[in-house]
Parts: C-alpha cells; structure tokens; sequence
C-alpha cells in the first residue's frame, strides 16, 4: 500500500491562521513550503508606512485600484505559493474576477518587499522572480542598510533586470502604475538617522 502526502496549499495556510494559538502568526508559502514571518523592526515598518502611504494616495486620487500591506497573493492554478508583500498596488481591471475577501489568486501589479535583518538578498529577488514570473509587472525591493531600491523587471530569458536606485534617485510605477513617483529621500531623508 502506498501512502500518499498531501501537498500543502493556500488552504494549509488559511487553516494555519484559524487556530487560536497562531492567531497572531504571519505566514507566506513557496512550492509548498510554509514559512513563518517575524514581526518587523521600527525601520521596516516605517518604510513600509511611507511606501503604503504615497501609493494609496496616489492611487485613491485616480480611482486605480487597491494598495494592501500584508495581503496573501497566489498565482492563478499554483495554489503551492502564497506571498504577502509588505506593500501592493492591483489595478481595479485586475481586481474584477477576485473575491471581496480572503486571498487574491493574481500577484499584484506592484509589489513591494522590504529587507529586515534576518533576509538574504536571494530570497528577496528570489520572490521578486515569483512576482514576476507569476504575472506581476514590476517589483521593488527596499533595502534600508543601503538606503536605496532594487528595481526588478521582467528580462528574457526567466531572469530578472535590477537596477539599483540610490537615496537621490526616483522611482517610477512605469507600465504598473503609470505617473506615479516617489523620491527616495521620500523614504531616506539625506539626515536620517536610522
């Protein structure tokens, strides 16, 4: 007799978060793999107070769609992988065919990570590569030690273009969210103390 494991999926994940004694748990999955996240440093998330704050502003004066800090994505028929960026930005076309509740079953248009202390530079592009490849249009990756961002898009080939953007420089929604910019001094005043 052959015994057969069951895969984890979005519902492992939702039923992980019903249970009392993880209530106050965060969790993101990669090809089945369920990882707990810890809670977030002062730095993080004030960065990731500054990003949500420009984004939904923006946003909520063009009428574009939802910014979200935290929500579960998942790939459209990959219910293995479920990643809840620390910022995103879907579009209300994109929007139309989701549940008003639960997980969104698209990645976001934007979505942004932000390092803390116990990520690797690999894991974040390596989920900036999920995004990607899974159907977002442009990812960033804030990186505080550096003050500045990786910008990650789409290159041929399944592999990612990153480009670095230093505290003086712009970044741009580009196709993801037209008009929209954010001087990185926005989130690294040239005093900062941090």
């Amino acid at each position: 007799m052959t015994t057969q494991e069951r895969l984890l999926d979005v519902d492992a994940v939702s039923e992980l978060m019903r249970q009392p004694e993880l209530a106050d748990k965060r969790f993101y999955m990669i090809d089945g793999v369920i990882f707990e996240m810890s809670p977030v440093q002062r730095v993080h998330s004030r960065l990731a107070s500054i990003v949500d704050f420009f984004l939904r502003g923006y946003v909520m004066s063009k009428d574009l769609g939802e910014v979200h800090v935290e929500l579960g994505f998942y790939p459209a028929g990959d219910r293995s992988t479920l990643l809840a960026p620390d910022v995103a930005f879907v579009s209300h076309a994109r929007l139309s065919q989701q549940p008003e509740d639960g997980f969104l079953s698209i990645m976001p248009d934007l979505a942004v990570e932000i390092a803390s202390p116990s990520d690797t530079l690999a894991q974040l592009r390596h989920k900036a590569q999920i995004y990607l490849d899974k159907g977002s249009s442009l990812v960033w990756i804030v990186l505080p030690a550096e003050k500045g961002v990786d910008v990650c898009r789409s290159a041929a080939g399944a592999r990612l273009d990153i480009e670095f953007v230093g505290q003086d420089g712009v970044l741009s929604g580009e196709d993801a969210l037209p008009g929209f910019e954010l001087a990185l001094t926005q989130l690294f005043p040239v005093d900062d103390k941090a």
